[in-house]
């Protein structure tokens, strides 16, 4: 299997996430990422945290989580005081408090053993969670990919219904980005409308930037020039 950390830096590509959905939160380990963030004007807020001491949000506030190549960390140790197992059931255990019931997580990862797969998952199922592990491609060596998929609040006993794993030959796998048309052959609502631009200009406020004071033109398309 080929490990992204083992070719260059690790960094997060969340781009697709952040067109589907809007209201995002997202942390990061490394400043870095963060600043890449921030230099793309991503929607949503980020900010600097060590998953492994837990997640600072209030209980139940989201309907789901997706890490990408960022749990495997919590395994290694940097400081003398850090052990894995206290660290992944910090992470899970407030993963779990901070999902609505019901809420699902999705968390792609790559782990060095199957020692520490196990590991990974037994410990999230400590922490309440019901769910299981998929395989994308599990006959590849480089184009494997191992997703923990996990249900909070969720009977443990009663069997957990997970999405299908990509099989056969991944450079046969076509990707589509189809727009939706609507049914009355009505134009599309624009991306960036008027609740869009708003609720930006109120996002730049916070951060102390200047920002022009809301008015009947605001959003509105501009004439064009001769």
């Amino acid at each position: 299997m080929s490990r992204p950390e083992h070719i260059m830096p690790p960094e997060v590509c969340a781009s697709r996430i952040i067109k589907v959905q809007r209201g995002m939160r997202g942390s990061a380990a490394t400043s870095d990422m963060l600043d890449i963030a921030i230099e793309r004007d991503s929607s949503g807020d980020v900010f600097l945290q060590d998953m492994g001491c837990g997640l600072p949000f209030r209980a139940g506030v989201f309907d789901g989580c997706i890490s990408i190549s960022a749990v495997q960390w919590l395994c290694y140790s940097d400081k003398k005081e850090h052990t894995a197992r206290k660290r992944l059931m910090r992470f899970f255990g407030s993963l779990y408090t901070c999902l609505k019931r019901g809420g699902r997580a999705v968390i792609q990862l790559y782990p060095e053993t199957p020692e520490q797969m196990e590991e990974i998952s037994s410990n999230a199922m400590r922490c309440g969670f019901s769910g299981g592990l998929v395989i994308d491609y599990p006959n590849s060596a480089k184009a494997k990919k191992y997703y923990l998929c996990l249900i909070a609040g969720q009977d443990p006993t009663a069997k957990a219904t997970l999405p299908k794993a990509l099989v056969g030959d991944p450079s046969a796998a076509a990707f589509e980005n189809r727009r939706e048309k609507n049914k009355k052959g009505k134009a599309r609502v624009p991306l960036k409308d008027k609740d869009w631009v708003l609720a930006k200009k109120e996002r730049y406020r916070k951060q102390g930037k200047e920002v022009k004071s809301d008015s009947k033109f605001t959003a509105r398309r501009r004439a064009r020039g001769f």
